[in-house]
């Protein structure tokens, strides 16, 4: 028996919970996965932001429909892409996300979820990410 009844909901809930448990297991984080969630949450607006909005929407295009719906909250496509030039200008903006929770450090976060969004979301769309950010920011992602 589904847990929605509709199968559309319940697949995008089992999807959303393996990228989470997928980020879990790449960290020290245990079994939390509201820390999960607010991570890719935080680390997700991050980079939103700071793409394009033809780049914004294709990535959002490859998201689960769950992660899709929270990566669009609170969008507001007016004055994007971000200029943020720097690895620290950017890693603030992570950590504004994760609502200052002493125990992540957003280098780590950023990290994680890079590797995971490697991981889970086509080679092209990936390559184009990596090419519109500068080199401080691109060097987050996992080495290829």
């Amino acid at each position: 028996m589904s847990s929605t009844g509709l199968r559309a909901f319940d697949s995008t809930v089992e999807k959303t919970h393996i990228w989470l448990n997928e980020l879990l297991a790449a960290t020290d984080w245990g079994d939390d996965q509201q820390k999960a969630y607010m991570v890719l949450r935080a680390v997700l607006h991050a980079l939103r932001d700071r793409l394009t909005i033809e780049g914004a929407a294709h990535l959002g295009a490859q998201l689960p429909m769950l992660v899709r719906g929270f990566y669009y909250e609170g969008w507001v496509p007016t004055g994007k892409p971000l200029k943020q030039r720097s690895k620290e200008e950017f890693l603030a903006s992570v950590q504004e996300g994760l609502k200052g929770d002493p125990s992540l450090d957003p280098e780590e976060a950023t990290t994680a979820v890079f590797g995971l969004l490697d991981k889970r979301i086509t080679g092209g769309e990936i390559g184009d990410i990596r090419g519109s950010l500068p080199g401080h920011i691109r060097e987050l992602w996992p080495a290829k």
